[in-house]
């Protein structure tokens, strides 16, 4: 058997006007640029393809490409995804009710996927109840244009207990990266720097008669491929495009074309891994981490998180009495951080996207630390939407229900806040424009009352103070050296924390430049 191989100029034979297509990657990694510039290039000439569904587990973009070559009006008229903090474009198109937007939490997404190759009519969860994705509450509707559309999840009830029903999106075409095809089209990822949720697309959309097309970087002979390292098998794969341009159409990342650390084809020596200059976030993250338990398995949500805390524990000598993991399936290592976000050096162990979730949702991770840009008395965050652009939820919501511990890291207050570190003090040089701390949240990512019944472990960390999620609501329990409790914190809050009776100081090791013996702060 032989698959077809094309150019890229004709992937648009498999794609017809108001097709379902759905794309594989995150950030920048795996992204068929080859392929999507091609779509692109096509409506701009042809008026075609049009009128497409977009499907997408995680953000893919740097920026400035990935799915951002399909961020046209009428090429995309409605798109169902997780995350667009990296997609300018998109975030736009959506606020300006351009295009119907759904948004659905990353993982029950890439789960979805494996849900609908099985043959089942969608996914239950407890995934999303009382946040946006709820039905009952904004249904993952970010726009005006959205709300008048029909709900793509509902609320069931099973054994006395509510779930969320994430319904079938049958899809047409699934757009995959690896990196060799041979003559058969079976496809490895050896370069690649994820698993991702890549065979459960694939499967999900043959399971509705769709077509796969893969984007490689090389062919290979039938039959030297290692069948273990085989992610599609050539049956199911109808076109392969073998990307004519790989430096700037096939990169590992956005970041370099390849590293072989990131992909585990290489360990590098961990003095060749800088540690981070103390600054603002270094210092939340320092603080955040004086949470960590000994044995602990954590996780890293975007922002300040995966940008110090692996640097930090890395610097501190700490990796080897926690385990570190991203969403994407990394174990271990040193994060990559930015544009660059879910990959990392010299990584343990590497797992697919959807098997990830799977522990996410049901053990829960021991600790997660994630940004945040609104906190409400309730406890409740907003990490989804900020005045009229969505970033989406991405994983956040996944991760956060299910994790015994969650550590929100974030500044204080935003909009052109200046804040320094000296003389083992905060310094507020410039108060910032925008308040975090506010009456009510914008939009419900986290839900305070929900964990609270639960008795879930919730502290939100900023450079000034420190506040814990308790059964009566917000409490501060720390302050940061040099910081005026009602001048930088009570005036900047537009509801009244509880105050701890036992208010502490933050400790002053967390100024120190170079590692500041975290070891010893860390629990047993």
């Amino acid at each position: 058997m032989e698959t077809n191989f094309i150019k890229a100029s004709e992937v648009i034979d498999y794609i017809k006007d108001n097709d379902t297509v759905t794309t594989v990657g995150m950030t920048l990694i795996s992204s068929s640029e080859s392929i999507l510039k091609a779509i692109e290039n096509s409506f701009l000439e042809t008026n075609h393809p049009k009128n497409l569904t977009l499907v997408h587990s995680a953000g893919q973009s740097d920026r400035q490409n990935g799915i951002q070559h399909f961020a046209h009006e009428d090429l995309v008229t409605k798109i169902i995804g997780s995350h667009w903090g990296l997609q300018p474009k998109w975030m736009n198109m959506i606020a300006e009710n351009k295009v119907d937007a759904y948004c659905l939490p990353q993982g029950q997404m890439a789960q979805l996927y494996r849900s609908m190759a099985c043959g089942l009519p969608g996914k239950m969860s407890k995934v999303g109840l009382g946040t946006f994705v709820d039905p009952r509450i904004e249904g993952g509707k970010m726009n005006e244009r959205t709300k008048k559309q029909d709900d793509i999840t509902e609320i069931m009830d099973y054994g006395n207990e509510e779930y969320m029903f994430y319904k079938n999106i049958p899809l047409d075409v699934c757009i995959i990266r690896g990196t060799t095809a041979d003559e058969m089209g079976n496809i490895t990822m050896e370069d690649e720097a994820m698993k991702l949720e890549v065979l459960p697309a694939v499967l999900a959309t043959k399971r509705f008669g769709g077509k796969v097309i893969v984007q490689v970087k090389r062919v290979a002979q039938t039959g030297v491929l290692n069948p273990k390292e085989v992610v599609v098998p050539g049956v199911f794969v109808d076109a392969v495009v073998v990307s004519d341009n790989p430096y700037e159409d096939h990169r590992q990342t956005s970041s370099w074309y390849y590293d072989p650390s990131y992909s585990g084809n290489l360990r590098v020596p961990i003095t060749t891994i800088q540690p981070l200059d103390l600054n603002v976030r270094k210092f939340i993250g320092r603080r955040a981490m004086f949470e960590i338990n000994r044995g602990d398995v954590i996780n890293l949500g975007t922002g300040i998180p995966n940008d110090v805390v692996g640097n930090i524990a890395n610097e501190e000598g700490i990796s080897n009495d926690c385990m570190i993991t991203v969403e994407s399936g990394i174990y271990g290592g040193v994060q990559a951080g930015g544009i660059d976000f879910g990959i990392g050096q010299n990584v343990y162990a590497m797992i697919t996207h959807d098997q990830q979730m799977d522990y996410y949702n049901g053990a829960g991770v021991d600790i997660t630390f994630m940004g945040a840009g609104e906190l409400d008395k309730e406890g409740n965050v907003n990490a989804t939407k900020m005045g009229p652009l969505c970033t989406g939820a991405g994983g956040f919501i996944d991760i956060t229900q299910n994790a015994k511990k969650v550590v929100f890291c974030a500044t204080f207050s935003t909009g052109g806040a200046k804040v320094s570190l000296k003389n083992e003090k905060v310094h507020i040089n410039q108060e910032g424009s925008i308040k975090k701390m506010v009456s009510k949240a914008s939009q419900i990512s986290f839900n305070g009352k929900l964990a609270r019944e639960k008795g879930q472990d919730v502290f939100f960390v900023t450079e000034r103070a420190v506040f814990k999620l308790v059964k009566e609501g917000v409490m501060l329990i720390e302050i940061a050296p040099g910081i005026d409790l009602e001048k930088d914190i009570l005036e900047m809050m537009e509801f009244e924390p509880i105050i701890s009776q036992d208010l502490k100081e933050m400790d002053k090791k967390l100024f120190t430049e170079g590692a500041f013996g975290l070891k010893e702060f860390i629990g047993s």
